[in-house]
């Protein structure tokens, strides 16, 4: 519904194709980056995952004080997002004995609750309503709880089903086309649109980081993780610095934050 009054400045993105390329290459960096981390250098889904966290509680104070939009600080929370999310959800999958089912049981309804809990105290979990601290906190909850979610989702369509890594970024792929399709050509929930497209880019970002690096017995190329970090870091930063990115903006009453 539009609203009378001035349009301000956000510190998240304008969300844009540029937007969901470099999502999705933020998602597969995640995977790599975590298993990196986990497997490469042995230190196990529990320890790399208190690494990531510390990392990821830094980059996200910093975001939350920050008084406008920094394309890589705020890039820098959504790589922190994934690589926490992938170590996390490895851990309750495989570590806690849960399975794939039960961690992505358990992980969609924190997601739910997050978003719950966001809309009940602040009544809308619309991006363009983030516009205090508190709203910001919410937004990145919800985030870390999708990243977390889109791993254990594509682990459990790649070993669960039998479908590999290709065939579950395929599926991932077709359900982001559906969105798409919802987005053009209904009246759909922007809303529901966006956290759904924010969700299944992740997944997808998992597949293919998977397909990237795990060994060709298991389907994957057997990329070096390091290695296919750094290339996915440096298009990062690429197309960050190529293609620049303008704050979004969102209705606001003029007020002070």
């Amino acid at each position: 519904m539009d609203q009378v009054g001035a349009v301000r400045d956000s510190k998240i993105p304008e969300v844009t194709l540029v937007f969901w390329l470099i999502k999705i290459a933020a998602t597969t960096l995640g995977e790599t980056g975590g298993d990196a981390l986990s497997m490469s250098l042995n230190l196990g889904y529990l320890l790399s995952t208190a690494i990531f966290t510390v990392i990821l509680v830094t980059v996200v104070a910093a975001q939350i004080a920050a008084r406008r939009f920094h394309p890589f600080l705020y890039w820098a929370v959504i790589v922190a997002t994934t690589t926490t999310g992938t170590t996390l959800a490895d851990f309750a999958d495989r570590s806690l004995g849960i399975g794939y089912v039960g961690g992505s049981l358990l992980l969609f309804a924190l997601l739910l609750a997050a978003l719950g809990l966001w809309y009940w105290r602040l009544g809308s979990v619309s991006i363009h309503s983030v516009t205090t601290p508190k709203a910001e906190a919410f937004y990145w909850a919800t985030i870390m709880f999708s990243q977390t979610l889109g791993t254990a989702l594509g682990d459990f369509l790649a070993d669960t089903s039998g479908l590999g890594y290709e065939g579950g970024a395929l599926v991932f792929g077709a359900a982001l086309a559906i969105v798409v399709f919802g987005y053009f050509a209904t009246r759909i929930s922007r809303t529901l649109l966006f956290w759904s497209a924010f969700i299944l880019t992740r997944p997808l970002g998992a597949t293919v980081g998977d397909l990237l690096d795990k060994p060709h017995a298991d389907g994957g190329f057997a990329l070096d993780r390091f290695a296919a970090s750094g290339v996915l870091a440096a298009a990062i930063i690429a197309a960050l610095i190529f293609l620049p990115q303008r704050a979004g903006s969102h209705p606001g009453d003029g007020a002070a934050e």
